[in-house]
């Protein structure tokens, strides 16, 4: 079985979607290498000088967009854990409907946590919630985590139009 993301197809829709969902990952990974190089800085400014402010709090929300960022690209090519024991034995058809199950779910998934992460970050703009030490707005931090629940929803669209393609061909082969 193939994964996501090797079925090859670059042009239309389906290609502009896998190329914005791995920018969007390498994105996240940045974001990733950001909260690092900052914990550093920290580290290194409690023992030469004067420690980063506001470090932990840059890390809460450096950690939570990448992980978010990620999610996208997991759901794309096929990277999510899976229980394989379970499927070992299984025909390519049945694996291929599990897939698009999966699919199916990761888009409910995704429509219902944008759903309630935009609920929620309209909720944390009224009240006006901040960091303590930055005073960095809470909400400002769901825009990307909004962006890749979008994207996964995506993914998932996209991963459902291969599944599908897959069983018909496990029908025809």
């Amino acid at each position: 079985m193939t994964t996501g993301f090797d079925r090859g197809v670059r042009a239309g829709p389906i290609g502009l979607a896998r190329i914005v969902i791995t920018a969007w990952a390498l994105l996240g990974g940045v974001s990733l290498v950001a909260v690092v190089l900052v914990n550093v800085l920290s580290v290194a400014g409690g023992i030469l000088w004067k420690p980063f402010p506001g470090d932990f709090e840059m890390t809460e929300v450096g950690v939570a967009v990448a992980a978010f960022a990620f999610l996208p690209y997991c759901q794309l090519t096929g990277a999510n854990v899976t229980a394989d024991i379970f499927t070992a034995g299984a025909s390519p058809r049945w694996i291929a409907g599990f897939s698009l199950l999966a699919s199916v779910v990761a888009l409910a998934f995704s429509l219902l946590l944008l759903r309630q992460m935009y609920l929620g970050m309209l909720d944390q703009k009224a009240y006006g919630y901040t960091t303590a030490i930055l005073q960095f707005p809470h909400w400002i931090a769901f825009i990307p985590i909004l962006v890749s629940l979008v994207l996964l929803a995506v993914a998932a669209v996209v991963t459902l139009i291969d599944g599908s393609r897959e069983m018909d061909e496990g029908v025809t082969a």
